[in-house]
């Protein structure tokens, strides 16, 4: 059926690369730190990760759902929020953030 408007194609997902912080990685075994998935929005590629290595995103992600205020997503070198969309190719790194005196 081409172009049925009655039955919207869901948005489609892209494959993307994240790159992963090696502490975390270290906390889920099997994970790796250079990760590609097909996803459309960060929100997936939370939801991916817990698929992948269970709970992993209550790492990532607090209940609200937000991601956690230590932890940073870039996606082109901007700062991502969940509700981000993500680009076929796109480079994305989660970054933990370092505190200390």
């Amino acid at each position: 059926m081409p172009n049925d408007t009655r039955h919207p194609r869901p948005a489609q997902a892209v494959a993307i690369t994240v790159r992963l912080p090696g502490v975390l990685v270290d906390l889920f075994p099997g994970s790796t730190r250079s990760v590609e998935m097909s996803v459309s929005t960060v929100h997936e590629m939370m939801d991916e990760f817990d698929r992948r290595w269970p709970g992993m995103r209550d790492r990532l992600c607090d209940s609200t759902p937000a991601i956690r205020k230590h932890i940073n997503v870039f996606i082109d070198g901007e700062r991502a929020r969940l509700d981000t969309p993500v680009e076929p190719r796109t480079k994305v790194f989660v970054i933990m953030a370092i505190s200390g005196g």
